[in-house]
């Protein structure tokens, strides 16, 4: 029987609440669905090796399930304080029988990210998948109160990051290989509270295409994935306004589905442009808004 998209998963009221960033997804209610117990593995990505930044929580942590489920080995990077959720993807990446690598680091350090892939790549014992994930969120209001700093912040966390970490992982992809940022729809149809955010999801758009045509040539393909409102730690660690956390992905604009994505929403996808069924897909934006237009 057909499902409702509608009803497919939670729509109602979120609680009200606040974590200090960048939040535990574990204390989150309710629990976002990262594919923990419906994500269904089918073997596309059997012997792949993955790195995921991100990877502890929200459409990292589905993305992580979704890679060892369909048969890869997976490390995941995030910060040390989000520990415990890393815990539990480790976890659940051992129940698939892949190897599972923990890869604790800020992001905003160059040198952190090419240790992180030399990492990747030794215990893994390669690298075939590069999803880059993670990202930095918070809202303001007005452009006076937005510090140089976290304006640094940002660009380095969902920027930066990624210049460094794909220049240190070229030398360890073989052709094949899939490399996949992540976007925004804010990348579209920018919120006037997310400047620095909105503005460095251009940015990731931007690469994405430019970088997919230099690494053509090598065999390497290079897409994104454009998400909507996600019910993720990001959200309410200072990614929205506390207020706004009730009617989150129903406020004002609402998404035409009428509700807030789960990570695992996102799952097929990432899976998909890692996997060779994607073979001829490359500088592409794959949007999953609920709706939102991102054209």
């Amino acid at each position: 029987m057909a499902k409702n998209p509608l009803e497919q998963y939670f729509n109602g009221e979120f609680p009200e609440q606040y974590q200090e960033p960048p939040g535990l997804q574990k204390e989150m209610s309710p629990l976002p669905d990262c594919g923990e117990t419906s994500y269904k593995g089918s073997g596309k990505l059997t012997g792949k090796k993955a790195l995921v930044t991100g990877g502890d929580s929200g459409i990292g942590r589905a993305a992580a399930i979704a890679y060892a489920r369909e048969g890869a080995d997976v490390a995941i990077n995030y910060l040390p304080v989000e520990q415990p959720d890393a815990e539990e993807v480790k976890e659940l990446i051992e129940k698939e029988g892949r190897k599972a690598v923990l890869i604790p680091g800020d992001l905003r350090s160059e040198e952190f990210c090419q240790e992180m892939v030399e990492e990747a790549n030794s215990e893994l014992g390669g690298l075939d998948i590069l999803a880059l994930v993670a990202g930095k969120q918070q809202a303001v209001e007005d452009i006076m109160d937005l510090s140089t700093e976290q304006i640094k912040a940002t660009f380095e966390t969902n920027v930066f990051s990624l210049y460094w970490t794909v220049k240190a992982a070229m030398p360890h992809l073989s052709a094949g290989a899939s490399i996949i940022t992540t976007t925004s729809v804010e990348a579209f149809n920018p919120s006037p509270m997310l400047l620095d955010y909105a503005a460095t999801k251009g940015t990731i758009m931007n690469f994405t295409k430019a970088f997919a045509k230099q690494a053509a040539s090598k065999g390497i393909r290079v897409n994104s994935v454009a998400p909507g409102p996600i019910w993720t730690p990001l959200q309410i660690s200072g990614g929205q306004p506390t207020a706004n956390i009730p009617n989150f992905g129903q406020g004002t604009p609402p998404t035409p589905l009428q509700r807030a994505g789960q990570p695992v929403e996102l799952s097929d996808v990432y899976v998909f442009l890692a996997s060779d069924s994607a073979s001829y897909v490359t500088g592409q934006i794959y949007s999953v808004t609920g709706g939102m237009p991102t054209a």
